[in-house]
């Protein structure tokens, strides 16, 4: 077994999904959508029988007029004034759920929970149909349904992490950044971007070019503008920019971009996490597992972020 297929040393995963990531390891570009199943299909039981007691779910909760525009909202037992954490799902823009099973992305809400937050799930409109801006319009009216209604469920508004992934990380960083949209995070305490798609591009290693060019538009002379590592330095927020060591292709290389650009604008680095032995799909699909590394930092993260 070479260096860059070796288990990744993280104590607490199970053995079993060690050695299914490993195997996966660097074959997850080349068959991006079978080796994501088998990445869900690895985690199932795992994310079956995690902890949920005590936490009360509200689902699709309306935010918008539009059937996908709905939110489910996660809240543990007693909560009053907790922090908040908005978690936005990917799909490559022209697919995925906040529930793309019936445990994921629920985990990430229930982990989040657990440590005393008000989780809220949100769906947003697809496109084609809702081509760009639609996907960070759609994350605005969520998150001012989240300003003006979450203190009636246990949340402090003034205290809101927003998280995205993969296409979901693109509308995050869109909502905080791109000044063209005139939102640049406002509602919003501190930001992570997971495996986020913060350059639009439709080159021949990107297996989701399609959905690119659905959401952004067949013309790629726009690409440049309209996407969000070129509005870093409009960023307000602390930012936490994590990455898979086996991401689509070019997805590592994004977020780098785009802490770079960050610090050269703030004369600091951000926060930039690369999840060893993690692939695209499993860097969210193990929240709520015994193994917590990212959690805890994302944590830590906030912590910092509010203190400032």
């Amino acid at each position: 077994m070479s260096d860059r297929t070796r288990p990744v040393d993280h104590p607490a995963m199970p053995a079993e999904l060690r050695t299914e990531l490993a195997e996966i390891g660097p074959k997850w570009a080349t068959d991006i959508a079978f080796y994501s199943q088998r990445t869900k299909d690895a985690y199932a039981p795992y994310l079956a029988r995690a902890p949920k007691a005590g936490i009360a779910v509200a689902r699709d909760l309306a935010y918008g007029d539009h059937a996908r525009q709905v939110l489910d909202l996660f809240r543990p037992a007693g909560a009053q004034a907790a922090p908040v954490v908005v978690f936005v799902h990917g799909g490559a823009f022209v697919r995925g759920a906040k529930r793309t099973t019936d445990e994921l992305y629920d985990n990430v809400l229930y982990w989040f929970a657990r440590q005393g937050f008000v989780g809220v799930n949100v769906e947003y409109r697809l496109a084609p149909e809702a081509a760009y801006p639609g996907g960070a319009e759609d994350l605005a009216l969520a998150l001012d349904w989240v300003h003006d209604r979450i203190a009636e469920h246990g949340g402090d508004p003034a205290r809101v992490l927003l998280i995205g992934h993969s296409a979901g990380g693109t509308h995050v960083a869109a909502y905080a950044c791109d000044p063209a949209l005139g939102h640049l995070g406002r509602h919003v305490t501190a930001l992570v971007l997971i495996s986020a798609r913060l350059r639009a591009d439709q080159l021949p290693v990107n297996p989701n070019a399609q959905g690119v060019r659905a959401y952004f538009g067949d013309d790629a002379a726009l690409y440049d503008t309209r996407s969000p590592v070129t509005h870093a330095e409009h960023c307000r927020l602390p930012v936490l920019v994590a990455a898979a060591e086996f991401e689509n292709p070019l997805l590592d290389v994004y977020a780098l971009e785009f802490a770079h650009r960050l610090a050269v604008a703030r004369g600091r680095a951000p926060r930039h996490v690369q999840m060893k032995g993690h692939n695209h799909m499993s860097i969210v699909a193990h929240f709520n597992t015994a193994e917590e590394t990212l959690g805890r930092t994302i944590l830590e993260f906030f912590g910092e972020a509010e203190r400032r």
